[in-house]
């Protein structure tokens, strides 16, 4: 079946934080909105006839998740990661933010020291300071025009006592997969100073240009015993409104603490709308993804060229994985402040502001090319004329 991404679909008056948020967010409607990670494309028909049964049935009450949902979670990770996992190292969680905070409160202490990698996604500050733990920085370095892990400075981190590490893999927002190399090295440091890593992996199946995505359990039983790994289909499939994440951990020791927290927070019952449509997606996606990953590799074509064209002095980041790249502004000689009213006043544009993302986002613009290439062209043509009437 061919899948239609060049569809329009008008999503304003539909409580969208996307776009129903512009004014509340920038101060402005009259924005394009290029900036959460949600797509602007249809979730795809098996997911939507699979819930819409469920709603068929007149009654909504306490759910439970059988075996099935377990398995069909299994067997997306084999077929897309050959990953094999059994159905009791896969627990759940309302989202993957939700699971980076139960970790925390699982797993470590207030005062304990828990490293990042900026520029990242921003939530993981909070999942942090909101529990009075101590937030450390192991900023990413660019190196000719791709982002690399400072190792010899993570190990000093890890050093002084660092309990827990937060891996983003892949990384959001510089669009790095991390190569089988640098995992092996994560691995061989996480392991030998005892660090619990919560590896974020919620874009892992969104791997574009030929890239490789090895989940970091995956890597031997040492470092799976100190790794919980986060994903789900919100991303992929556009679901993020259902909040249903998988938490995959096969030490089972961890799993129980993990789950004793879930369970003191009650929060682990989910979404039955969520659960379906996660079992549809891992079930019947593999089609519907494959095709989506080669219009987004277009999409991104699309952007290189056509900035590349007509402002060339805006660097792109690579982009290995997601949906969100990542647009070096500094030629504009603007400082954070005035660059962010240049977005939303000269381009009208509705992007991620880089300094949100910690150390290294300074100067930066995430934009979100998960729409039809032509609300893409839009966009990329009005930050290009605002560049241009700039001077």
């Amino acid at each position: 079946m061919k899948y239609d991404f060049d569809k329009i679909i008008e999503r304003r008056g539909t409580d969208s934080v996307k776009y129903d948020l512009l004014n509340p967010v920038f101060g402005s409607e009259d924005l394009l909105p290029m900036w959460i990670a949600d797509m602007d494309f249809e979730v795809p028909d098996f997911i939507r006839e699979a819930v819409i049964e469920r709603v068929n049935h007149p009654v909504f009450g306490y759910t439970y998740r059988p075996k099935r949902f377990f398995n069909a979670v299994a067997s997306w990770m084999q077929r897309r990661h050959g990953w094999e996992l059994k159905s009791n190292m896969i627990s759940f969680s309302p989202g993957v933010v939700p699971a980076l905070n139960l970790c925390v409160m699982a797993f470590t202490d207030p005062g304990d020291r828990i490293v990042v990698q900026p520029p990242v996604y921003f939530p993981f500050f909070t999942s942090v300071t909101n529990h009075d733990r101590e937030l450390v920085y192991n900023q990413l370095v660019e190196q000719n025009g791709q982002y690399e892990i400072d190792f010899d400075h993570l190990e000093e981190q890890f050093r002084k006592g660092a309990k827990m590490f937060f891996l983003c893999h892949p990384h959001n927002p510089v669009g790095r997969v991390w190569k089988e190399t640098e995992l092996q090295r994560l691995a061989e440091l996480c392991v030998r100073y005892r660090v619990l890593v919560i590896s974020d992996e919620i874009h892992s199946d969104l791997i574009l240009f030929g890239n490789k995505h090895i989940p970091l359990a995956s890597l031997g039983k040492e470092i799976a015993d100190q790794t919980i790994t986060c994903v789900a289909p919100s991303k992929t499939f556009n679901l993020a409104g259902l909040y249903s994440s998988a938490v995959i951990i096969t030490n089972q020791e961890l799993k129980k603490n993990y789950d004793r927290i879930l369970d003191v927070v009650h929060v682990g019952g989910g979404n039955i709308f969520g659960q379906v449509a996660m079992k549809a997606a891992y079930t019947h996606g593999d089609d519907w993804l494959d095709q989506l990953i080669g219009y987004l590799e277009k999409n991104y074509a699309l952007l290189c060229e056509l900035l590349g064209s007509s402002v060339p002095e805006i660097t792109i980041s690579p982009l290995e994985a997601t949906y969100l790249v990542w647009l070096d502004l500094s030629f504009l000689g603007k400082n954070d402040k005035e660059l962010k009213a240049f977005v939303i006043e000269q381009a009208r544009l509705g992007l991620n502001d880089g300094p949100v993302f910690g150390p290294g986002g300074e100067q930066h613009q995430r934009i979100n090319i998960a729409t039809p290439a032509k609300v893409l062209e839009e966009g990329i043509g009005r930050l290009s004329d605002a560049v241009l009437a700039a001077g």
